[in-house]
């Protein structure tokens, strides 16, 4: 099985490019700073591993439109490596993640981190998803519906015999 699953900050605002032909398609392309697992030592910076990923086509626009600098994703895909030959006759081998699904993985309301990168996004705090379908925020419900003690009124006509905590 070959499957990834990355959280990491953007390192740049995504690169969009578009195919050609009778369907044009969008390709984007980002870099990924993750953080390694580990026990830092005193003094000592976090690490990091830059994964370059793609995305194609809703994917991609999706990428381009909401994705910048800084902000903290979650995506999962797959590895695919290949290579070529530069200008000078040499084989350079690549590897890739291809995106499968993307989200947001900080609140919209995040402040900026301790690593210097503005820590905004635009999804909730279950993160937005976008797998391939049109992107719909999902609603929630006002915060005048909530209760002083935090939870919400249940809305009438729905049953509470079919809520998981009676």
């Amino acid at each position: 099985m070959n499957k990834v699953i990355l959280m990491g900050r953007l390192t740049r605002d995504p690169e969009v490019r578009y195919s050609q032909g009778e369907r044009q398609m969008a390709i984007a392309r980002y870099t990924l700073a993750v953080d390694r697992r580990g026990r830092r030592d005193a003094g000592q910076d976090a690490q990091a591993d830059f994964i370059r990923c793609v995305a194609f086509d809703r994917a991609a626009e999706f990428a381009e439109k909401y994705f910048h600098q800084g902000m903290r994703v979650l995506v999962t895909g797959r590895i695919q490596t290949g290579s070529y030959q530069d200008r000078d006759g040499k084989t350079v081998y690549t590897t890739d993640v291809v995106i499968e699904d993307q989200e947001f993985a900080d609140s919209k309301g995040a402040s900026t981190g301790n690593d210097g990168f503005a820590n905004q996004s635009y999804g909730n705090q279950g993160g937005q998803r976008y797998s391939g379908q049109s992107y719909q925020p999902q609603s929630r419900p006002a915060p005048s519906s909530a209760i002083a003690d935090g939870f919400m009124n249940i809305p009438d006509g729905v049953d509470d015999e079919g809520l998981p905590f009676n």
